[in-house]
């Protein structure tokens, strides 16, 4: 089985989008021309949201394997007179014919096979499925359940972490856009871990999402009944996103990093709030972390640190691609408690994807994402 029969459940692939009538792609030769795979997720919707308003991006195609050519109003109907297009197959070598960068918000075991597939036409990749973030393959195997990537095609993938590794995406083929935890909890923790102020070997992360985490799909967890005036931990210590964190805070560390790491659901549409706590290697104050950390992001614009005393909501970045960021340190315990706060589908998925797209092409990195969050 080809991963298009994979991606399509056999269906007929030849559908192909009337991609004249998007309503954007007409006098912009200009721009570069992108293509959103799993166009009908809510990542996938969020990359048109943000890619709309985009000045550098055209959008040429939008790409769902279950809905291919039927309007993308029919299961958005918010899109009506802004985006008219039918929903195209999932055919690498068509979508390389009218893109130059292709996003892939698929699920895990899909892109794995998919991405290989793409690059070979030519363009570049921007995958947003966990398939290519863990370099070990053993490791990825034994947390998401699925065959590992072609290890030639994992080495290639650029962590996009773009605060972190924003240097290696300029100029990268292909960008593994990182998961949404670990987004919020990586912004946390390294500037404290990478001054040595906090010990490595005590980390413990509360981590909190709202329901748009788990997808569009439909599922007993996310039932309206089940969810409402409820809050649920879930995957303790099975979260695929732990390996995620880990390998990541290894590479900071310099030595083997492990994590307690506790997900919950909570009974709200979008939002993370990771609460973390370390052991403090010294005394430290709050105006001491405050200050470590405005430098440490000195001229990254999506990172805001909180004043001494002040602690982020969920609220507060809803809607942006901001990232949040809090600290309590307590001289009583000798520990450290950081909270780190985003929109999930926004900084932990979409918009950190369009801010690699922006490094990549060697653009500001805000370019499309000047969006203040929504509020109340």
């Amino acid at each position: 089985m080809t991963v298009t029969d994979q991606v399509n459940g056999n269906v007929n692939l030849n559908a192909t989008a009337n991609s004249d009538a998007l309503e954007n792609s007409q006098g912009h030769a200009n721009k570069v021309k992108v293509a959103i795979i799993g166009s009908t997720g809510y990542g996938g919707v969020e990359l048109i949201r943000f890619l709309l308003g985009h000045p550098q991006a055209e959008i040429v195609s939008v790409i769902s394997a279950s809905s291919a050519g039927l309007p993308i109003t029919d299961g958005f109907p918010h899109l009506t007179g802004i985006l008219v297009s039918d929903l195209d197959g999932v055919d690498p070598v068509e979508i390389a014919k009218k893109a130059d960068v292709v996003f892939t918000a698929t699920p895990s075991g899909v892109s794995s096979k998919l991405v290989p597939q793409l690059l070979e036409t030519g363009v570049k990749v921007i995958d947003l499925s966990g398939d290519f973030r863990i370099k070990d393959s053993s490791v990825y195997e034994a947390w998401y359940k699925h065959d590992a990537p072609d290890e030639q095609v994992l080495e290639q993938a650029v962590y996009g972490l773009c605060e972190i590794n924003g240097d290696d995406v300029g100029g990268a083929e292909f960008i593994s856009n990182p998961g949404c935890y670990p987004t919020a909890t990586l912004l946390g923790l390294i500037p404290a871990l990478s001054a040595g102020w906090i010990d490595p070997a005590s980390i413990i992360i509360d981590a909190k999402s709202g329901v748009s985490g788990a997808g569009r799909g439909t599922s007993l967890m996310t039932h309206y009944a089940e969810i409402n005036e409820n809050l649920k931990a879930y995957k303790i210590n099975k979260h695929q996103h732990i390996p995620e964190i880990e390998q990541n805070l290894t590479q900071i560390a310099g030595e083997p990093v492990t994590v307690t790491f506790t997900t919950h659901l909570v009974p709200m549409t979008r939002g993370i709030m990771c609460t973390m706590y370390a052991q403090l290697n010294g005394t430290y104050t709050n105006e001491d972390l405050t200050e470590l950390y405005r430098q440490y992001y000195e001229g990254r614009p999506f990172v805001r640190i909180r004043e001494a005393g002040q602690w982020p909501a969920t609220k507060e970045v809803f809607g942006s691609n901001y990232c949040d960021i809090g600290f309590a340190a307590d001289h009583r315990t000798g520990r450290l408690t950081i909270v780190s706060v985003i929109d999930n589908v926004v900084k932990g998925a979409a918009g950190q994807a369009i801010q690699n797209l922006n490094l990549m092409m060697g653009w500001d990195e805000t370019t499309g994402l000047k969006l203040s969050p929504v509020y109340p």
